[in-house]
């Protein structure tokens, strides 16, 4: 359903001629974006709510803006979406609002398999406050958690669930819906972090039940740039720190300081171009979500659903070329049967081989891929590989090609 050369052809970097496989650090951009962020710069540079014309025209990009990632999200009305630096910054503030009502003996859930980013801004602020971190473990043998696990941790003194929707390390897409659903009959909030399913499939925050989701445009083709979703009536009534002269109403009482306003013109131009792509991307899809969204909401669900079916495919080519390498372990998913639960990003170890060492000899055939932890350290340390340099991870998207990961599969064995 996608027609890979017109995608191609809208994202400048793919024409250097290497494979882009690093794109769980931090995905290309199409022109879409690119251009909207001169058009800002050039034509509606300036400060918020001033009296003149390109402030009042730098006012309405912004909220176009945020309506478009409302859309994106599923959020109920674009004030329940703040803008911020990056997601890390933008969860740090949230778990020092949130926690100020902690007290000892309440507790917080953290799992093993998330980035840090969700993980140490709530570690801190139970540290801060006395409360007590209880830990949901995953499955070394495939990377999953389940929600039983989870019911098992909860409580009525358990205040957060923080989870993440897909593992930015291991590809395991998580059931947020289910965990939302028990952490609400324990009577908590919900945190999650998309920031990696974001690129890869539809978000609905509505249907999932959650609380808050905090998100990156940098990781679904925009700029770089935090994105925070909350509940209107959790974001209205919780603390903010913020400057006395912010209005206190959401989103104005979360977004400290002066925005990168062209930073959320480049994430429309990202939102655009999907919303190109979803128009493209064929009936099947329309029909499947038709009754439940109107315009632009339908058209990026189309585009996210059509994007989802199509790496399915990357999926199970990359499995089957990363098998056919002796000496290498895949770490996550890798029975094809099970890969509607995983996105296409893959971590794996080569018997001999230091993970650095294989990157590093990858980048010199053109592959740009990643080694390390991923900033998901919890991950390596369960695994048992932190100390040994972490993983090798491979993280296509919608604009590369079987061809390509064939190439992958081909360079890799000839090591």
């Amino acid at each position: 359903m996608l027609d890979l050369d017109a995608i191609r052809a809208k994202f400048p970097a793919l024409g250097s001629g290497d494979v882009v496989f690093d794109n769980p650090g931090g995905t290309q951009v199409p022109r879409e974006v690119t251009d909207r962020i001169v058009r800002y710069l050039h034509e509606t540079n300036a400060n918020h709510g001033g009296a003149f014309p390109t402030s009042h025209a730098s006012d309405a990009v912004v909220a176009e803006g945020r309506a478009a990632v409302a859309d994106f999200l599923g959020a109920a009305r674009p004030e329940e979406i703040a803008f911020g630096p990056n997601m890390t910054t933008l969860t740090f503030a949230m778990a020092r609002s949130l926690s100020r009502g902690w007290k000892p003996g309440d507790e917080v859930v953290l799992t093993r398999l998330d980035h840090d980013a969700n993980v140490s801004p709530w570690l801190l602020a139970a540290a801060d406050r006395g409360a007590t971190v209880r830990w949901l473990d995953f499955d070394p043998a495939d990377c999953t958690w389940s929600v039983g696990e989870l019911r098992k941790l909860l409580s009525e003194r358990t205040k957060l669930v923080a989870v993440g929707w897909a593992s930015n390390s291991v590809g395991t897409v998580n059931d947020v819906a289910g965990a939302a659903k028990a952490a609400h009959e324990a009577g908590a909030l919900v945190y999650v972090d998309a920031v990696h399913y974001a690129p890869h499939g539809p978000i609905d925050v509505a249907e999932a039940g959650i609380d808050f989701l905090a998100c990156s445009a940098y990781k679904f083709f925009g700029p770089h740039l935090g994105i925070l979703w909350g509940r209107h009536d959790l974001l209205e009534r919780t603390f903010a720190y913020k400057v006395r002269p912010a209005h206190d109403a959401p989103p104005d009482r979360w977004e400290t300081g002066t925005q990168s306003f062209e930073a959320v013109a480049g994430t429309l131009g990202a939102l655009e171009y999907l919303g190109w792509l979803g128009e493209r991307s064929g009936g099947p899809y329309r029909e499947a979500l038709s009754g439940r969204y109107a315009g632009r909401r339908l058209v990026l669900k189309s585009a996210m659903a059509a994007i989802h079916a199509y790496e399915a495919r990357l999926s199970r080519a990359l499995g089957e070329a990363l098998a056919a390498v002796p000496g290498l372990s895949v770490r996550g998913i890798s029975d094809p049967a099970l890969f509607a639960a995983r996105v296409p990003t893959f971590s794996f170890t080569m018997e001999g081989r230091h993970p650095r060492a294989i990157a590093e000899e990858l980048g010199r055939r053109g592959f740009r891929v990643w080694d390390g932890n991923y900033y998901a350290v919890g991950v390596t340390e369960r695994l048992g590989l932190e100390a040994s340099g972490g993983m090798v991870r491979v993280g296509p998207v919608h604009y590369n090609t079987v061809d390509e990961i064939r190439r992958l599969g081909a360079a890799l064995r000839s090591l």
